[in-house]
């Protein structure tokens, strides 16, 4: 957050005679960092991992669910890949979709 910060602080001062309200930024740098921020999908595609792990682990028939909490997991890496914006964090979220889409195939074999 930091680093956004004094980013944006510095092209600032690259520009000249031009004031601004210091409230208005910190409200719209704000606004900017909660777009960034992932914790939210983090959470949620952790939960999403355990609960495919319990529902693989059940003795009852569920390729169906199965297929229904990969999606869920696909929607929270595609969340986490839209607000990326750091290269690393990318490769890691293709990563993820790679192996998703390996998942996918296997559910589907044996569904």
């Amino acid at each position: 957050m930091d680093n956004v910060r004094n980013r944006l602080l510095k092209n600032l001062e690259t520009i000249t005679n031009v004031e601004y309200d210091k409230n208005r930024f910190e409200q719209e740098l704000i606004y900017y960092l909660e777009k960034l921020d992932i914790s939210e999908e983090k959470l949620r595609l952790r939960s999403h991992l355990n609960y495919f792990l319990e529902t693989i682990k059940s003795t009852e028939n569920n390729g169906k669910k199965l297929g229904f909490i990969t999606q869920e997991i696909g929607r929270e890496i595609n969340t986490i890949g839209s607000k990326a914006n750091d290269a690393d964090m990318q490769r890691l979220v293709v990563a993820m979709k790679d192996e998703s889409e390996k998942l996918k195939e296997q559910l589907a074999n044996v569904l």
